[in-house]
């Protein structure tokens, strides 16, 4: 006995405005939006894994453009801004030799003609890019590029300075959480505003246990803020970073490197090539496999249907 279904067209969110999460804002970055019922966006974070040099940081960019990444994202520093001085003449040992800490930050900063070749290739690459500023000279270098958006690192959310002058660019700012507690982020939160705010949750541990790593506070954040909510995962593996994207973080970011056993303090919790392939794929999926809610019976169910269901 063949059973007839009425199939109702399909809602879309401006028809179930109730059944929206609480987290209603949306975020424009140039041509891509971040926030409920958009795509993820997949930040591919370089920061200094490059370690300084500009045909490494090429490749990364190719990496995350090939596999579908949205964005790039850079560190950029002041040295004798951000090293302090009882540090400055500490000897590192290096892949270019002994030196003092000032000079290893400067080898590994990037400047001018180096961020105009990032600009150009992400541009012809079609991706994103743009950086974590941890001083205000930072700031006021990365403007001359007119970035998508700025990310403000863990370690900077009590920066109350750093925070007024990224506000002041009038650009989104992705913030992140690591290290901080809830009155941290409500200050920072108060001074930054929430019109142009994104927020990341993340745990500062490189490599970050899965014990530590609290999924939860994506839903938290999303509920006291209202603003898009993302995941920055330091861990090793997949399965926490598409975790994240199926409990409904707006942004994904992970480190990114060529290889990790390539020198540098972020390189052991990043992804290699093949794994930022497999993120993307994987996250895409579990994203279309989200859904919208609203039971459907759909076309490939109806012959089982047919077969199966006992009529009265």
């Amino acid at each position: 006995m063949t059973v007839s279904v009425t199939r109702t067209p399909r809602e879309t969110p401006k028809d179930r405005p109730e059944r929206l999460s609480p987290m209603t804002k949306r975020i424009f970055l140039e041509n891509k939006v971040v926030g409920p019922e958009s795509p993820i966006y997949l930040i591919g974070e370089i920061g200094i894994n490059h370690n300084g040099d500009l045909t490494t940081a090429k490749k990364l960019i190719d990496i995350a453009a090939d596999a579908g990444f949205d964005a790039v994202k850079f560190q950029k520093r002041t040295p004798e801004l951000c090293v302090p001085v009882e540090q400055r003449d500490i000897l590192r040992e290096t892949p270019w030799g002994v030196m003092t800490y000032l000079d290893y930050r400067y080898k590994v900063e990037f400047g001018y003609d180096e961020y105009l070749e990032i600009d150009k290739h992400c541009k012809s690459r079609g991706i994103h890019w743009f950086a974590s500023c941890w001083d205000v000279d930072a700031v006021d270098f990365m403007e001359q590029f007119k970035p998508v958006c700025y990310k403000l690192a863990s370690a900077s959310i009590t920066d109350i300075e750093l925070l007024e002058k990224h506000r002041k660019t009038e650009r989104p700012i992705i913030m992140s959480t690591g290290m901080s507690t809830m009155d941290e982020i409500r200050n920072a939160v108060d001074v930054l505003g929430k019109e142009r705010l994104l927020i990341a949750h993340s745990t500062s541990t490189y490599p970050c246990p899965h014990n530590q790593i609290n999924l939860a506070m994506i839903h938290s954040l999303q509920d006291e803020f209202g603003v898009p909510v993302g995941y920055s995962g330091h861990e090793i593996g997949l399965q926490i970073s598409v975790a994240a994207a199926a409990m409904g973080a707006c942004f994904i970011e992970r480190h990114i490197t060529l290889d990790r056993a390539m020198w540098g303090s972020d390189q052991s919790a990043s992804l290699e090539p093949k794994g930022i392939e497999l993120l993307a794929r994987d996250i895409r999926i579990v994203e279309e496999a989200r859904g919208t809610g609203i039971k459907e019976v759909y076309e490939s169910e109806m012959s089982a249907r047919a077969r199966l269901r006992k009529s009265k």
